[in-house]
């Protein structure tokens, strides 16, 4: 069965739909309407209907898709965050339970917890994005520099987000008009900005000088018990989750990572939408930048080592394909809970960071081995 999405949702199968009946194709053109203008077709080669069907917002969209097979993911990972509590309780039963404890745990997600907003969109869109946690420490160090915090901590933050975003767009670039693979366009990124952020700064840590400590005091200052980043990751989390649910934006980077060509046919833009989905990620990775320089009062190089491994790590046990078209906000910022909720337990029982890598690693494996099993499942 063949829709088309309309302001007003789903319209009736007619001949001005682009349609074919009666074995006689439409005289409309591809990706028009009745009146000319354009329309999106959700066909099958269009990734089955799945994530257009869920937000276009009609009778048979919202309703049918979100409350299914995403709700459920999502109590498997509330479950899977219980049951981890629930070992926290069992072995360390005096640290763990503690409200310094709880918070620690949020104030240590809020950083890889932005970074995965922007991941889950890249991912969504069909790209992956590998260089995160080099350009959230290029931006730390940028930031951090004497020449930028002569001018005040409010032009830090802002040299921090224009350096992830204008890093990001760089990387689009190459990808979407260079038409350079996204693993390695970003690989290379991850390179390139971790060597500049080791030239700029000499290899050195750059202090946060104590007249700027209005910075710092985003991780010191408290409002009913929580950092201000922590409220810094709820509004992130928070924005991409509006964004990618209920905008024009976030319907088309379903599209995209969904059928690229059938995205192009139906009049998107695919080049200019990816180069924003990248661009996107980068500003996260700012933001991010802002939140560790008030963790730890430094810009430094070796700042988000191996992040991009955690980012990916969160969004894939949230769900959200690595072929791209499906994905949620909500499950991967569950995905990232988890995998800090793990880390966490670890250091409080004096396990090695080796055993945590590992550990990581093995839930990798086994989330892209159950997603490839639902997606063999019959529907």
């Amino acid at each position: 069965m063949t829709e088309t999405s309309h302001s007003g949702g789903p319209t009736p199968r007619t001949p001005g739909n682009g349609e074919e009946q009666s074995g006689k194709p439409s005289s409309h053109g591809p990706g028009e309407d009745a009146s000319g203008g354009p329309v999106v077709t959700l066909a099958k080669k269009a990734g089955g209907g799945g994530p257009w069907r869920r937000f276009t917002g009609g009778a048979g969209g919202a309703a049918g898709a979100v409350h299914g097979p995403g709700e459920i993911r999502h109590l498997g990972l509330v479950a899977a965050l219980v049951l981890l509590a629930g070992v926290g309780l069992a072995t360390q039963p005096e640290n763990f339970a503690t409200s310094g404890n709880v918070v620690a745990i949020l104030v240590l997600a809020a950083t890889i917890g932005v970074i995965t907003v922007g991941q889950t969109f890249v991912i969504i869109g069909g790209g992956i994005d590998l260089s995160v946690g080099s350009v959230m420490a290029l931006a730390s160090v940028w930031a951090t520099t004497v020449a930028t915090q002569s001018y005040g901590p409010a032009v830090m933050a802002l040299c921090a987000i224009l350096v992830g975003t204008g890093t990001g767009l760089v990387t689009g670039l190459l990808i979407s008009y260079g038409r350079l693979v996204p693993f390695i366009a970003t690989l290379a990124m991850l390179v390139a900005a971790r060597g500049l952020a080791q030239r700029m700064s000499d290899r050195k840590t750059q202090l946060i000088r104590p007249e700027n400590d209005a910075l710092v005091s985003l991780s010191t200052t408290r409002v009913l018990g929580l950092p201000l980043v922590v409220y810094i990751f709820a509004a992130v989390a928070l924005a991409g989750w509006l964004l990618l649910n209920r905008t024009t934006f976030g319907r088309r980077t379903f599209a995209v990572g969904g059928n690229p060509e059938a995205a192009r046919l139906a009049g998107i833009d695919v080049r200019r939408h990816t180069l924003l989905l990248y661009a996107l990620s980068g500003f996260c990775c700012g933001i991010a930048a802002i939140i560790i320089m008030a963790r730890t009062t430094t810009g430094s190089s070796t700042h988000g080592d191996l992040y991009e491994l955690d980012a990916i790590a969160a969004v894939i046990i949230g769900g959200t394909l690595l072929t791209g078209g499906r994905g949620t906000v909500v499950g991967s910022i569950l995905g990232v809970l988890i995998f800090t909720l793990i880390t966490n337990l670890f250091i409080l029982n004096g396990l090695q960071t080796s055993d945590q890598l590992i550990a990581k690693g093995a839930i990798i494996v086994g989330a892209v081995l159950l997603q490839r099993r639902g997606l063999r499942s019959p529907t």
